[in-house]
């Protein structure tokens, strides 16, 4: 059985759509330079009130990406 090390980072993702988009749009951002990402938590989610409607989602994230041994 192989064993695998992680490191976590945190990410803060934001959308004017809705929570899943700002999750999708933190994720897509961070795999441009954090290779073997695995797994992510959502931490925090909060938004932005304009004129009495959600104007803007952010949402924070922990995530999980393995160690590459070789």
């Amino acid at each position: 059985m192989s064993s695998h090390t992680y490191k976590l980072i945190d990410l803060v993702g934001s959308s004017p759509v809705s929570i899943e988009e700002a999750i999708n749009n933190a994720l897509a951002e961070a795999a441009k330079s954090v290779k073997m990402m695995e797994w992510f938590q959502v931490i925090e989610t909060r938004g932005h009130i304009e004129d009495g409607k959600v104007a803007h989602y952010q949402v924070i994230l922990k995530v999980g990406f393995r160690i590459d041994h070789a």
